[in-house]
């Protein structure tokens, strides 16, 4: 069995159910059908060099019959002559849903494929079963050895790929976790990938019952159905209802009435009422996520958040969320006050939205309140920032943290460029050279409390550093950028996997056990940070590890919710399934970075339900793994994620 990782309990469960024990490979994330028969070919090889492998899509219905058992052995018949046979079934009409095969000839057994024709028209189809054409069910035989050899050959970078994760997995109570290099192989159909190029493809015809469930018609045709020709879940209450199709999770409780060829389809945060027919496919309304995409495009993103960027959530802030020159702590989702003190971070990080939203050309009064912000945060007599003082501007919490005054320099940079003869110039050497307080004899930094070596606070310092190279004259600012780099590549990744942890030790190894934490939101950031670091100095190795970080920030993807989660574990396993705000928002600003189109478009129709509130410009900080947001305010430091965001955004669509 090849299936997800964050499936591995269901997988259990169902082999459990039917009395089946297997050998399980997990993948980190899913990359079609290519990258999983490849692991099941190295896996088999590896055990039985003869081996010959028949991979089934676990999504399909084929009852297991005489019939279905004859093909498998006749199809092994050319197998055994170096071939990859794929079962063809004979076509009861010119559905334009599948691929179709044309056989060399009308003979019965084993043929030579001609070619295939990926879903055709609904007239090309007919043309194509006039012909001869089959169905292709996606069902290959072959020997191991022949799927690896042909994928050498015609998809060697995926083949590539799988071995090296097959060589860095490792097994984890009798299932094997494929290592994240996994996540680096191009998302291809085994079809495309070698059966539409290889001169071994054959196809064996074949006439026996089989769907791949790619309609709810076909959904009720393959379940077990009662006198009126209904298929209910368990508990579903069913009155005058005839050929229809209800599924829902235990504990919800749906009735259905005087109705006839209707899916009601029941799932957490979701419901689909559709009429039955064979033109409706299963993933027409939610495609793999628990709502409907509201982007089309990265154009239709960037103009959507930029436009609620702009009239909600800078004028909310600046207004409601604002208080005497300084930025209140958060607002609730009605848009209340929600103020219990004043933290440095806060302050920092709004000085640096509203004078780079005035600097930048976006229409409001957003100067004026950025550089308020700064002045109210606290400052030290040692000329560091503590942490937090109460409404009235005294100090109740003189910690001095790296990672907030991290955040101070990137103000003074956005306050640079609003302002360049303000003197945040000179305030931002002077505060570069007081951080030498923090400097570890090992080099880098330390951050003060239990967890002081840590890879997040070290971050922030670079992407206020790389905010100053290109505005200030002082070689200083990249020098520092190149030392904090170097640490993070030679210290804080980790080769093996190319994940980043949190913790570290005193000689910045990395922690073992649970202390080992991998969050997908820090991947992200770091992979953003690095590509624009590579870009400035022209180094396209750091590149490449932002691309390794982005695919294990990826491996925390849930495609259901459209979210990513907040940790996973050392093992790339998801540890936490909550998913807060601002990991999606890295993960935008990582994709585009790195031209994942697709990926930024995801995390985009991702955010918005975090945006869905009663008031506009404020939002949800944290998802439960069901989907639903926790009630709390909306902390003001999550403006800084959402602003970088959308405007990598509204800068990625100025290039279309």
């Amino acid at each position: 069995m090849v299936g997800a990782a964050d499936h591995c309990d269901l997988i259990h469960e169902q082999l459990s159910s039917v009395g089946a024990s297997a050998q399980v490979l997990l993948e980190p994330t899913g990359r079609e059908t290519a990258a999983a028969i490849a692991a099941a070919a190295l896996w088999v090889t590896n055990r039985a060099p003869d081996g010959v492998m028949v991979a089934l899509p676990a999504d399909h219905h084929m009852p297991l019959t005489l019939a279905v058992q004859a093909a498998i052995n006749s199809a092994i018949t050319g197998a055994d002559a170096d071939m990859l046979v794929v079962l063809g079934l004979h076509p009861d009409g010119p559905s334009s849903a599948y691929g179709y095969i044309r056989p060399e000839s009308r003979d019965p057994g084993v043929q030579r494929v001609v070619d295939f024709q990926e879903k055709p028209s609904a007239e090309r189809a007919t043309e194509l079963i006039a012909s001869g054409g089959l169905w292709n069910s996606g069902i290959f035989i072959g020997h191991a050895r022949t799927f690896l050899s042909e994928l050498r050959l015609w998809a060697p970078d995926i083949l590539s790929a799988v071995e090296q994760a097959t060589t860095n997995g490792f097994s984890d109570g009798g299932d094997f976790l494929l290592g994240p290099q996994f996540a680096e192989t191009p998302k291809l159909a085994f079809d495309r990938a070698v059966m539409e190029r290889t001169d071994r493809a054959s196809v064996l015809p074949v006439d026996f019952e089989w769907s791949d469930l790619g309609s709810w018609t076909s959904v009720l045709a393959a379940s077990d159905r009662d006198e009126g020709g209904n298929s209910l879940s368990p508990g579903v209450h069913a009155v005058g209802t005839r050929h229809s199709l209800v599924r829902s999770p235990a504990g919800v409780q749906v009735s259905v009435v005087g109705v006839s060829r209707l899916a009601v389809i029941v799932e957490p945060g979701a419901v689909l009422v559709r009429a039955l027919g064979e033109a409706q496919a299963v993933r027409d309304v939610y495609p793999g996520s628990m709502r409907p995409d509201r982007f089309a495009s990265l154009a239709d993103a960037a103009e959507d958040l930029g436009l609620w960027l702009r009239t909600a959530a800078l004028p909310l802030w600046a207004t409601v969320g604002l208080d005497a020159g300084a930025f209140r702590e958060a607002l609730t989702w009605r848009g209340d006050i929600a103020d219990p003190y004043r933290r440095t971070l806060v302050q920092a990080r709004q000085a640096f939205v509203f004078a780079s939203a005035a600097t930048e050309g976006i229409d409001g009064p957003w100067a004026e309140a950025a550089l308020h912000a700064l002045g109210s945060a606290a400052r030290l007599p040692n000329g560091l920032y503590a942490s937090r003082c109460d409404l009235s501007g005294v100090i109740t919490d003189p910690t001095a943290r790296l990672y907030d005054n991290a955040f101070v320099l990137l103000a003074l940079s956005a306050l640079h460029r609003l302002s360049p003869m303000e003197g945040a110039s000179a305030a931002a050497a002077e505060l570069r050279r007081t951080l030498e307080l923090f400097r570890h004899p090992v080099g880098g930094f330390r951050e003060v409390g239990e967890r002081g070596f840590q890879a997040n606070a070290i971050m922030h310092l670079l992407e206020a550093t790389l905010a100053w190279e290109p505005i200030s004259d002082d070689p200083d600012w990249g020098r520092l950028s190149d030392e904090l780099v170097e640490l993070a590549l030679t210290r804080f990744i980790d080769p093996a996997t190319g994940a980043l942890s949190e913790f570290y030790d005193e000689s910045w190894s990395r922690l073992s056990g649970e202390a080992n934490a991998i969050e997908p939101g820090h991947q992200f950031e770091w992979a953003w940070l690095l590509t624009r670091w590579s870009r400035m100095r022209g180094d396209p190795r750091c590149e490449a590890v932002a691309r390794r970080l982005f695919n294990v920030g990826r491996g925390g993807f849930d495609a259901r919710r459209g979210v990513v989660v907040n940790m996973l574990g050392p093992d790339l396993i998801v540890r936490d399934a909550g998913a807060r705000l601002w990991p999606q928002t890295e993960h935008i600003k990582a994709a585009l970075v790195l031209g994942e189109r697709e990926a930024a478009l995801q995390a985009a129709n991702g955010l918005v339900a975090y945006l869905d509130t009663p008031a506009r410009g404020v939002w949800r900080e944290r998802m439960r793994p069901d989907g639903g947001f926790v009630e709390e305010p909306s902390p003001a430091s999550s403006l800084y994620h959402l602003f970088l965001a959308i405007r990598e955004l509204a800068r990625h669509a100025a290039n279309l």
